[in-house]
């Protein structure tokens, strides 16, 4: 196992074990827990060895076993109060621990993907190296429906799921995230890998926003929720096929159960062309991966990406990371070095994602690079922008682990304008028009942290009015044009007049820049001689700014509410329902006007006693108005998105009519 610790010193702990620690408190106990675990937070840790040690007052004294950083069994804390082994202590400790995965055989990090992308708060996924010399598997039939286990493990899911999203974060105490951890316990013992690991990533998440960490973002607990409410409900609630007409394919059962790792197929020979590099950077793992793409135009990734035990040290960890070997065969190259060369590999393996198996059987050697202008690289921006968007969002209708590498980057030419407001009141921004269109973008860093270099780079880039650029980008998704800007290369030669400045990067560095691991200078943007058949003209004018689209927020704002506060929140004044109701009527958004005046009305529905006392329900009914207002808020923007990214100049307009989804 890996070791997997965060900022506050604490060894990572396996879910199971925080479920089955916090269910051997009794109930007094357990309404103690989160304020035990408060206190104990505040105790001085030391570490000796595999050992850490908390001194909680005179007398006690609480051991925490972790070989290799990560606690695996329940045995492994001990505390020596008279109430031990049922002590608040224990159970206070695991609940400080960060949520670690099991991963068998040593294997390397396998959020290496995940991170790469965007940064997630959930920890290593369940997935262990490949084995080139085993036997591919024998595929069986998937059978038709669940077992009785695995339909009562949905089931258990379900309901824990629906339980924290009704107390929301502030209501989702040390209790609440051990009986969601026991669940998904449940589940994986079962077989349903998939939703397992969304309910604790769903947990990793909720404790990020309930001690602030500083990479929370409910955008993302809120995305944590719709994906696993929608697999518990596929998995629990059976489809009758004689009721099916205009009713979407059901998902098979296979892509919602999910798998325990990752499975790697045999590519044989593979001719690999750098791409570029980025760093990653989570709450628990730093390390950089890089992209590749092969003669058949597909992307690959090999990733250096290990467990950090200190925030602060965690983004240089990252930056020095592309300095370190690309794990494949004996290439004896760093990753900075392979975004600009190649390699010829033998024996290779990939996974369905695109990650490259590094087993003992594969051979790769150095070979020479391709520049950005030259194929096979030169056809990644051959796509247009709007189907290169349309792919990036259908991709995000995927299972994260079948999404094929690098299906939400963009391949781009662009003329920098320079930073401008975006909305009312918005932060400035580096805009960018798309070469061909009158397509205007907003550039943001590849990752906001300061210690890295996206942020940086920016900056400088947003002084070099007219600069035009060949860039790769991940799409983020909003109502305007948006891209996360990770690495750029100079534009064809010819393929455009020159404009008042151009990248002039040094003869080593293959005319391309990885912005998360290498740091501009003033020198590497110059200003080119004028010519007298190509003249630099005036600087390009910034776009005005764009007016406002459709109220989704009306909506969206409802459901993160509900995530935020709980079940209890959603109980405003009749005349602000009756606003909201008409503000989305108005443009057109009728669907969502129903779906907020629903989830209101779930949320209020309380059943009383005859004393007139509430009655406690399983608040499936309310989990059920939620995630359908959640994944009709998604499906809008989407939609959204994907009409900002229009190449006809028309993205704004069409963002004002009334969206159908």
């Amino acid at each position: 196992m890996n070791a997997t610790t965060q900022e506050n010193g604490w060894p990572g702990v396996r879910p199971e074990v925080v479920a089955e620690v916090v269910s051997g408190l009794s109930a007094r106990l357990q309404k103690r827990l989160d304020g035990a675990a408060a206190k104990l937070a505040q105790r001085p840790l030391s570490r000796e060895g595999d050992e850490w040690r908390v001194e909680v007052d005179e007398e006690a004294l609480l051991v925490l076993h972790a070989p290799g950083g990560v606690i695996a069994d329940p045995a492994s804390v001990h505390c020596g109060c008279l109430l031990a082994p049922a002590c608040v202590h224990r159970a206070a400790a695991v609940t400080l621990c960060p949520l670690a995965e099991a991963i068998e055989g040593g294997a390397e990090s396998s959020d290496a993907d995940a991170d790469a992308g965007a940064p997630r708060a959930d920890g290593p996924r369940a997935e262990g190296p490949e084995t080139p010399s085993a036997p591919e598997p024998v595929l069986q039939p998937e059978p038709a429906a669940l077992t009785p286990s695995e339909l009562a493990a949905a089931r258990h899911l379900h309901r824990a799921a629906c339980a924290l999203l009704a107390a929301g974060v502030s209501g989702a105490g040390a209790v609440s995230q051990a009986e969601l951890l026991r669940a998904a316990h449940r589940a994986r013992v079962a077989g349903l890998y998939r939703p397992a690991a969304a309910a604790v990533t769903v947990v990793t998440r909720v404790r990020a926003a309930r001690s602030g960490a500083p990479d929370h973002r409910l955008v993302d607990l809120v995305s944590g929720l719709r994906e696993l409410l929608g697999l518990t409900v596929a998995l629990s609630t059976p489809v009758d096929a004689s009721d099916a007409s205009g009713v979407p394919e059901p998902t098979p059962l296979g892509e919602l159960r999910g798998s325990a790792r990752q499975a790697y197929a045999e590519e044989g020979g593979l001719r690999l062309y750098g791409l570029f590099a980025e760093p990653v950077l989570t709450a628990t793992h730093a390390g950089a991966v890089s992209w590749a793409v092969d003669t058949g135009g597909r992307l690959s990734t090999v990733a250096e990406v290990t467990p950090h035990g200190d925030a602060a040290t965690a983004a240089p960890l990252a930056v020095g990371a592309g300095n370190r070997t690309v794990r494949l065969g004996d290439a004896a190259l760093s990753h900075r070095e392979f975004s600009r060369a190649g390699l010829a590999v033998q024996g290779a393996t990939r996974s369905a994602g695109g990650r490259l198996g590094a087993g003992a059987s594969v051979r790769a050697v150095r070979a020479a690079g391709a520049d950005w202008t030259a194929e096979p690289v030169a056809g990644l921006w051959s796509e247009p922008p709007g189907a290169q968007v349309a792919r990036a969002l259908a991709a995000q209708e995927l299972p994260y682990e079948s999404r094929p590498a690098g299906s939400d980057l963009l391949f781009l030419d662009v003329t920098l304008l320079g930073a401008a407001p975006t909305g009312p009141g918005g932060a400035a921004q580096l805009l960018a028009r798309v070469a061909g269109s009158d397509l205007v973008i907003a550039l943001l860093p590849g990752h906001e942290h300061p210690d890295l270099a996206f942020r940086a780079n920016l900056a400088l880039l947003a002084t070099a009015h007219g600069l035009r650029l060949r860039l790769i980008g991940r799409l983020e998704r909003a109502d305007r044009p948006q891209l996360r800007l990770l690495a750029i290369g100079a534009p064809p030669d010819g393929s455009d007049q020159p404009g008042p400045v151009r990248l002039a990067l040094a003869a080593d560095r293959a005319g391309r820049a990885n912005l998360g691991l290498e740091r501009l200078q003033t020198a590497d943007l110059q200003a080119p001689a004028p010519r007298a058949d190509h003249p630099v003209g005036p600087l390009p004018e910034l776009p005005t700014t764009p007016p406002d689209g459709p109220p989704v927020h009306v909506l969206a704002r409802r459901v993160a509410q509900a995530v935020t506060t709980g079940r209890s929140a959603l109980a405003p004044s009749a005349a602000t329902a009756a606003a909201d109701r008409s503000l989305l009527r108005v443009a057109g958004l009728s669907t969502a006007a129903q779906l907020l005046d629903g989830l209101r009305a779930a949320a209020a529905d309380h059943r009383r006693d005859v004393f007139g006392r509430v009655v406690p329900d399983d608040h499936d009914a309310f989990a059920t108005a939620w995630l359908a207002a959640a994944v009709y808020t998604e499906a809008l923007a989407t939609a959204l998105c994907s009409a900002a990214w229009a190449a006809d100049g028309t993205a704004t307009d069409r963002t004002r009519q009334p969206a159908r989804v």
